[in-house]
């Protein structure tokens, strides 16, 4: 491990919380292209659960386990 940057996220929280951003980013970058931001606004503001929901919530928890594992301490390689 580098240590030119210590606050470096090198554990599996910050790879998890990229991988739930990573994924909700693409879930809602296609529903944006099949259909029309303007749906995509009346499907998260209804009261229906549906996938723009789940993914603003993956978003919301992948940048949770980032944080989470900028706070923890660094895996030391032996």
């Amino acid at each position: 491990m580098s240590e030119e940057y210590p606050r470096r996220g090198r554990n599996w929280f910050t790879a998890i919380g990229v991988l739930f951003m990573i994924v909700a980013g693409i879930t809602l970058v296609r529903d944006i292209i099949i259909w029309s931001p303007d749906f995509m606004v009346d499907f998260i503001f209804d009261s229906n659960i549906n996938p723009q929901k789940i993914s603003l919530a993956s978003i919301a928890f992948g940048m949770f386990m980032i944080i989470l594992g900028f706070r923890k301490k660094n895996v030391q390689i032996r």
